[in-house]
């Protein structure tokens, strides 16, 4: 019967914790060559890489991910062991292991999480962003509960998954005012003239956009890609360009980023789901995170 190194364990969280084996060292009192060496024997007993390096830095691979997962509930229940022998009360929060497509964008993420954390006592939240097809991998091992994704499953997947569809809306394009006003006058067809952000490709978003500008015989000015929408809006915020968010969100993005509206199109329809192993979903923070979105925030969205 093959038994875990718990010390090594116990090493490989502290690292990933704290992001390298430099930052790791005070916590563990151990020399560098010493902490490796550790890291070094758990991969072997689970002859799989832990981590991928990224530069200089440690980054967990999607394996380390699963067992650093495992690691954080196995070491939480430790310190809640000692907490019950020294006389202290412990509440147990419930545990929501959310996966989330890197599509999708962070404010649209923010609003339909937030409702989970409304129960009593609220659960603790731990979110992942990936690909979706690797969250759904998570997913079928039940590491997660949940899975954000802007699109269904794949029906040809190997694992029983079950799409539920938060809502959709249409697409708004903003920009910063100076541009936005510049912009808003010959709607869509300034989209040829003036600087336009997108998303990276391959995406869903990006697919439409473009058969979209197509449909309009638009021939965009691209001035900008970005896989991540957030650093996206920081440039249109500093007049980079157009972007694209989607409507539900729009007033968030006014508001946050301090640009304006240029345009709307309806059919440029973006879509958001919650992808579980349950036919009918049962954990109450699901529920509400389902229910709010149906209800509040893409009920003006259809």
């Amino acid at each position: 019967m093959r038994w875990l190194n718990y010390h090594h364990l116990f090493y490989f969280w502290v690292v990933a914790r704290r992001g390298g084996i430099s930052q790791a060292r005070s916590e563990l009192r151990l020399s560098q060559p010493t902490i490796s060496s550790q890291l070094k024997a758990l991969e072997e007993f689970f002859g799989d890489p832990l981590f991928e390096r990224e530069g200089r830095r440690l980054r967990l691979s999607v394996f380390g991910q699963t067992v650093f997962r495992y690691a954080e509930q196995i070491f939480g229940l430790g310190r809640e062991l000692l907490e019950v022998v020294a006389g202290q009360s412990v509440t147990q929060s419930p545990l929501l292991r959310v996966g989330i497509s890197d599509e999708i964008p962070k404010l649209i993420t923010h609003r339909l999480l937030c409702p989970a954390l409304a129960g009593t006592p609220p659960p603790r939240l731990v979110c992942h962003e990936d690909k979706t097809e690797r969250l759904l991998a998570g997913l079928g091992v039940r590491d997660l509960d949940l899975v954000l994704a802007e699109a269904p499953a794949d029906p040809f997947l190997k694992i029983k998954v079950y799409n539920h569809l938060l809502g959709e809306c249409g697409t708004s394009f903003m920009a910063a005012p100076r541009l936005a006003t510049r912009a808003r006058r010959k709607f869509p067809q300034t989209l040829s003239s003036l600087p336009l952000l997108l998303p990276t490709a391959p995406s869903l978003l990006r697919t439409n956009l473009e058969r979209w500008l197509e449909e309009q015989e638009i021939t965009p000015c691209i001035a900008g890609e970005f896989q991540d929408s957030a650093l996206m809006k920081i440039f249109g915020q500093a007049e980079a360009g157009i972007f694209p968010v989607p409507t539900a969100i729009e007033e968030h993005v006014k508001k946050e980023f301090h640009v304006r509206l240029v345009g709307r199109v309806k059919k440029l329809r973006q879509r958001f789901y919650a992808i579980s192993i349950e036919r009918k979903i049962t954990n109450p923070a699901v529920v509400r995170v389902c229910e709010a979105a149906r209800s509040e925030i893409f009920s003006a969205n259809k």
